[in-house]
């Protein structure tokens, strides 16, 4: 701890876990401190962001070896290392196409809300509610991104999820202009080929018993879609194919691959079902940066190839620029600024979503360290 004055600190990954507003704040007290003790600080970090506001001076690692060292302003904006270009190189880049609000709408909702009971009363009536999700209304339309933001507890997974039906709630709720919130299971299987989710851990939601073809071959199966065996592989072999993997590694196995592979294999389990609607929960949060661009340019390809709806839920706001065609910003339960991607992120009118945007979007300049 800082109680012994100490002359070196050393911060590991000190806000990877952390909302951009709460990391702003741990950033700029380590900033104070060590204004205040006068002591070296060692950060670690993968966030390349994080680096440009905190070092005067960077240190490029790769397989245990120190690549490349210098000043961040002159490593940042002339790398010398390969892999340091690369790392550069990978960051979330790009702006999607314009807003399309004509294009047909594929989901919808109407005042949306779930609530869990939190406290009951007599006979066991609730008498307080966790709004996780509090009235919310949107619009999903057909080859664009619904990009929704918000820190932890905003409610922005919530509404993914009840907008699947995976959760129970209540307003209205519409599918290719069928109104399915009180739609039996049995009713919204065939809608449910149509819509499809790819969630944030690639690690946890893909189970390590089975073998990469029967991940994907599952959903056909539930669907009648399967034909004969040889037929089942040659479409499971499409899908991978789509995703930038290699045909033949059907038969491996989820531990076998690395993170950013394992998410493709996700991408690809809901891809084979050929989806109008993608719902994607964070599939980028969990993957190194040098990684998350070619998921970003993956499904921004697949888009343009499939006409995909996209709800992209994140709490990074670099990769939802990156992709995002209109914005929501959720904040305990409620939206509290809606309207295209590039008019909230060039001129947010909420203060939440100023703060929000000043946190994240403020480290990506080149500072004059500490």
């Amino acid at each position: 701890g800082l109680s012994c004055n100490p002359q070196l600190l050393i911060a590991d990954e000190p806000t990877t876990a952390l909302d951009v507003t709460i990391q702003a704040q741990i950033l700029k007290l380590l900033k104070e401190l060590q204004a205040q003790l006068g002591m070296a600080i060692l950060f670690i970090t993968h966030d390349l962001s994080i680096v440009r506001k905190m070092a005067d001076h960077v240190g490029v690692m790769q397989a245990g070896v120190i690549v490349e060292t210098g000043p961040v302003a002159g490593i940042f904006n002339h790398p010398q290392h390969a892999y340091t270009q690369q790392l550069l190189a990978a960051e979330p880049k790009g702006e999607p196409l314009p807003e399309n609000r004509k294009a047909p709408v594929i989901m919808a909702s109407d005042d949306l809300k779930v609530w869990f009971p939190l406290k009951r009363g007599w006979f066991g009536k609730v008498t307080e509610h966790v709004k996780a999700v509090d009235g919310v209304s949107v619009k999903v339309h057909e080859g664009q991104t619904l990009g929704i933001v918000g820190e932890s507890g905003s409610g922005k997974t919530t509404l993914g999820l009840a907008l699947l039906r995976l959760l129970s709630s209540q307003g209205a709720i519409y599918f290719q202009g069928q109104r399915i919130e009180d739609q039996s299971n049995k009713a919204l299987r065939p809608l449910r080929r149509a819509m499809q989710i790819v969630f944030q851990d690639p690690y946890g939601s893909l189970s390590p018993r089975l073998s990469v073809g029967e991940i994907i071959e599952e959903g056909l199966q539930v669907h009648g879609l399967t034909g004969d065996r040889k037929a089942r592989r040659a479409w499971i072999a499409q899908a991978l194919q789509e995703v930038g993997l290699d045909p033949t590694t059907q038969d491996r196995y989820p531990h076998e691959f690395s993170g950013g592979q394992r998410q493709r294999i996700a991408i690809a389990r809901a891809l084979a079902l050929q989806p109008r609607l993608l719902i994607l929960d964070e599939p980028t949060s969990a993957l190194d940066v040098s990684v998350q661009a070619q998921i970003v340019d993956l499904l921004r390809d697949l888009q343009l190839r499939h006409r995909l709806a996209y709800v992209f839920i994140s709490h990074d706001l670099r990769v939802v620029r990156a992709l995002a065609n209109h914005l929501l910003v959720m904040k305990e339960g409620q939206v509290v600024e809606e309207g295209p991607a590039q008019q909230v992120f060039a001129r947010p009118s909420h203060p939440y979503t100023q703060a929000l945007l000043a946190a994240a979007l403020n480290l990506e300049t080149v500072g004059n360290g500490v």
